[in-house]
């Protein structure tokens, strides 16, 4: 009985580490159409479990000092996907920014700082965020973006960043 206990968690556990793994294809849906040439673009994945994650970034936000605002919001997080492209260019993005917009996404916030652009968009039900999407580029080419899946409030977003700006 104990060695079939220590298989089945063995194996849940690598269930579970499997979407740790980096991989080269691409986990945001606008990304996944094989019938867009992304024209040499290079991808790199990471789908963030959440079981997993929220206990270490929770922890590690303690240490640094960050607001319980800030631990809120992560604690309302229910997946995280990272992307970032290599090679990317202005009209993938903007490509990406019609997909999103048809795709009933309001941009939020656009920041241009140090070369990079930052923009911040967000898919709501009613007045509950569902999907957060950061997206940052360099002129460098290299593009990351970030897709938070959640229940958040305007109020949650604007709480955490106003404990951030008043550091």
């Amino acid at each position: 009985m104990k060695t079939l206990k220590s298989i089945f968690l063995a194996i849940l556990i690598v269930a579970m580490l499997q979407s740790c793994i980096v991989s080269e294809k691409p986990n945001i849906d606008f990304f996944q159409n094989s019938k867009y040439d992304f024209k040499g673009a290079q991808f790199a994945s990471i789908n963030v479990p959440m079981v997993l994650a929220k206990s270490y970034i929770k922890k590690a936000l303690r240490e640094e000092g960050e607001s319980e605002e800030t631990i809120d919001l992560v604690k309302k997080a229910s997946k995280i996907k990272v992307l970032t492209v290599t090679n990317g260019n202005e009209e993938m993005l903007n490509d990406y920014a019609q997909f999103l917009n048809h795709n009933h996404y309001e941009e939020w916030a656009s920041i241009k700082h140090d070369g990079d652009d930052i923009n911040i968009r967000v898919k709501q039900d009613g007045e509950t965020i569902k999907n957060l999407l950061i997206t940052v580029g360099s002129k460098k080419s290299d593009i990351v973006f970030v897709d938070v899946k959640g229940n958040f409030t305007a109020n949650d977003i604007s709480k955490m960043i106003n404990s951030v700006s008043d550091k």
